[in-house]
């Protein structure tokens, strides 16, 4: 990380100490799911059991991964979600439309969810299925609450499917695969009328192209730089996930991630030092910025 680079996201995160908190208590509890795969439960790193008790598993899996990061972020901004995941390792959406119709039924607030890492497992880059079963989801979930905001999570790019000849984007680029990955949940947002797409993918980028994070996991990992992918380098790390629970917590919410600081509780515990912490905060304060018509970020105090 630059010295550059470091000086901004301080100056930054100086700007919200000095802003009184905006909408910051919410009377009414907001209802959130977050549907997915490993990809939700943050397989592969500590998340996975971050705070279990923190969140509602609808598969009894006792796992608390992004969205307890989700929970903790909201909690320390002094917002009220009661939040629950339902998770299948492995799945696209079509799973959870087929198998557990009756448990995601319910009028939710808010609906994050994503299908399988490369479109579709059978058929990777081919987003036609993760189509289909986004609107027949968004279907559903309207028919029991029609003024639910569904976001989609265009997930990140998989360096074992980049970097290694068995990779159906085998010496491409991960930002192709990147872009790959985005462009299909575009579509299937457009099909499913869903207003957001949330660019987990594209903020992994991000950190690399700035230097917080190495793009290669298998040339192994430059000095100063941290791995945004686990040891399968397929998965996320603990570093990779908060990234995704980042951008979530800003899209969902609207509020600033980097306001959340240094001294953000997640991150102590999953062991980041402050640099890194505020570097993961600034590359999702900018790739939500960065987005073309997106309303703007409150800035907040977080609660102590």
């Amino acid at each position: 990380m630059t010295k550059q680079f470091l000086q901004n996201l301080f100056a930054i995160a100086l700007i919200c100490l000095s802003v009184t908190t905006l909408h910051a208590q919410v009377s009414k509890s907001q209802s959130i799911l977050f549907i997915g795969n490993s990809f939700t439960f943050a397989h592969g790193s500590p998340v996975q059991f971050y705070h279990p008790q923190s969140v509602t598993d609808l598969n009894n899996t006792k796992i608390g991964g992004v969205p307890a990061l989700f929970k903790t972020f909201t909690q320390e901004a002094g917002l009220n979600f009661a939040v629950s995941l339902e998770t299948s390792p492995g799945k696209n959406l079509d799973f959870h439309l087929k198998e557990k119709a009756d448990v995601i039924a319910k009028p939710w607030n808010y609906v994050v969810m994503h299908g399988y890492s490369t479109l579709d497992k059978d058929k990777p880059g081919n987003p036609t299925a993760l189509a289909l079963s986004a609107k027949q989801i968004a279907t559903l979930l309207r028919s029991k609450n029609p003024t639910v905001d569904i976001h989609l999570v265009a997930t990140w790019a998989r360096a074992d499917q980049v970097y290694q000849q068995t990779g159906f984007w085998y010496r491409q680029s991960i930002e192709k695969m990147t872009l790959d990955i985005r462009n299909g949940y575009n579509i299937a947002a457009t099909k499913a009328s869903i207003n957001d797409v949330i660019p987990v993918g594209e903020a992994w980028n991000r950190a690399i192209k700035t230097g917080v994070a190495d793009a290669n996991p298998y040339d192994g990992i430059e000095a100063g730089k941290i791995d945004l992918w686990a040891n399968d380098s397929y998965h996320g790390s603990s570093f990779g996930y908060y990234i995704e629970a980042l951008m979530d917590f800003g899209s969902v919410t609207r509020y600033d991630p980097i306001c959340l600081g240094k001294n953000e509780s997640a991150a102590k515990e999953l062991g980041f030092s402050a640099e890194q912490t505020l570097a993961l905060q600034k590359i999702a304060h900018d790739e939500l910025r960065a987005r073309k018509g997106y309303p703007s970020l409150k800035k907040f105090k977080i609660k102590q």
